[in-house]
């Protein structure tokens, strides 16, 4: 059974650090382009970053470039992102997504993505 799920979520202040996690199950992530994703309430689902399966690219939104690191620990099956100096617009419920054969154009595109973890609630708030 192929699976995704988020950790590492919570509630920090602004300035400060938090890392998700990204770990599967039922099947081999270093084959598939990982992106992270995150909705706001009443907002769209919008991309983050990924980190691509065939050359290890990373690609990030313009609002995190420079903030946030995404990274591969293949031997674990696990993605990361790393997410330093957050301010109060990160926050949302932050979700992984594993997706094959993605162009780069597509790479933020929820849509080009075919599994989804259940998310992890990010809180940036003093």
């Amino acid at each position: 059974q192929v699976q995704l799920v988020e950790s590492g979520g919570g509630l920090v202040q602004p300035g400060g650090s938090l890392r998700l996690s990204c770990a599967a199950s039922g099947f081999t992530l270093a084959y598939y382009t990982i992106g992270w994703f995150r909705q706001a309430p009443g907002k769209e689902r919008e991309g983050v970053s990924c980190i691509s399966s065939s050359d290890g690219t990373t690609t990030y939104a313009g609002s995190v470039k420079g903030r946030f690191t995404i990274s591969r620990g293949n031997a674990k099956n696990t993605v990361y992102l790393q997410m330093n100096s957050l301010k109060p617009e990160d926050t949302a419920v932050y979700y992984c997504a594993a997706g094959r054969q993605i162009a780069p154009v597509g790479r933020l595109n929820p849509y080009e993505y075919d599994y989804w973890g259940q998310g992890t609630q990010v809180t940036v708030s003093s």
